[in-house]
């Protein structure tokens, strides 16, 4: 337990609905802060969190902070907020963040974590290091998807929109989806060399999470050839995953993809889309900023006792090799194998 003059950090041990309703009293909270997100870490992924309130002397709440371990003997040790996902770090006061910043960086040094990792939308107090090796995409979303097609985008993103419409593409929506979002997700990755999350952690955050997150499933003759899921939060929603099948790039189901949950975000009151985090030059942030959008750094805090600068990412140079062969194995393998070391990759 970590005590200032104004504040003590204790575990939050209540339920989901309470940990939830503090969310509202917080500017700045995302859907990576939510309390189902607590058993999908334990239940589905085998994580241990630590959800983390700052309590000021008449025990009222001014922050929270939701923490989760990963560790791996292969990949590292990492407390996180929150892995697998681009935000979550502590809300509140500016007194009830820099104490639950601390408190996190006393836990990640009794823990003797790798590396411990807040991954914030804005900077937080203190003097931790901040990694800018990520950030996000963001378009203004007008009243009306017609003011949006007309208005906002360009003749060419129009032109490739309407292709996989001409071509009888369809885009479906519902929580029934999972698996034929998880087709198209898994051989995605599979063929980017990454291995796959679990399709249990997707059924999961469908089952945990089904107010707030949207599928969306872009069908050819029946069959799933693009698809993605996402948060609808606070006016925002971000398509946190997305994938698209390779043989069917010259038709481009993913913007019918990312168009038709534009579409879907503006009739659910949504006013900012968001593409999710890249990396900085990245082939995937160049096909965001094609949209009408703007960058948004992610100001990651940062603490490490060995220097540790990043938790792993496939897309690097030591694993390049690993990443090349992973794309030429066969489903069945890639499907079995990647979602044991995906747990590890937060």
């Amino acid at each position: 337990m970590v005590e200032d003059r104004m504040f003590t950090v204790e575990d939050f041990e209540g339920p989901d609905g309470e940990w939830d309703r503090l969310l509202s009293l917080f500017e700045g909270s995302t859907f990576c802060h939510l309390a189902g997100w607590r058993d999908v870490m334990t239940d589905d992924l085998g994580h241990e969190p630590f959800y983390r309130v700052a309590r000021d002397r008449a025990g009222e709440v001014g922050g929270v902070l939701p923490l989760v371990r990963v560790r791996s003997r292969i990949f590292g040790d990492y407390l996180l907020s929150m892995p697998f996902l681009s935000y979550g770090g502590p809300l509140g006061s500016t007194g009830a963040q820099e104490v639950l910043v601390e408190s996190a960086v006393e836990m990640a040094r009794r823990l003797g974590v790798d590396l411990l990792e807040l991954r914030a939308r804005t900077p937080l107090p203190g003097n931790l290091d901040v990694s800018d090796r990520k950030l996000t995409v963001l378009m203004d979303l007008p009243p009306s998807s017609e003011e949006l097609w007309e208005n906002g985008l360009r003749a060419k993103v129009r032109s490739q929109i309407r292709r996989p419409m001409k071509g009888g593409m369809e885009a479906r929506f519902g929580h029934d989806l999972v698996y034929p979002f998880y087709e198209v997700f898994s051989r995605t990755m599979r063929d980017l060399g990454t291995p796959v999350l679990p399709r249990s952690f997707f059924e999961a955050i469908a089952g945990r999470m089904a107010r707030h997150l949207v599928f969306c499933v872009v069908e050819h003759q029946g069959r799933p050839v693009a698809a993605g899921c996402g948060f609808l939060w606070n006016g925002e929603f971000e398509i946190t995953w997305a994938g698209a099948l390779r043989e069917f790039s010259r038709e481009a189901p993913n913007m019918l993809l990312y168009w038709a949950l534009m579409e879907e975000s503006i009739r659910r009151g949504a006013n900012t889309f968001n593409f999710g985090r890249c990396s900085p030059d990245s082939g995937t942030h160049r096909f965001k900023r094609q949209w009408p959008s703007r960058d948004e750094r992610l100001p990651w805090a940062q603490w490490s006792p060995s220097g540790t600068a990043a938790t792993p990412n496939p897309d690097s140079a030591k694993f390049r090799l690993a990443t090349a062969v992973w794309s030429r194995l066969p489903m069945g393998i890639t499907n079995r194998l990647g979602p044991l070391l995906s747990r590890s990759l937060p």
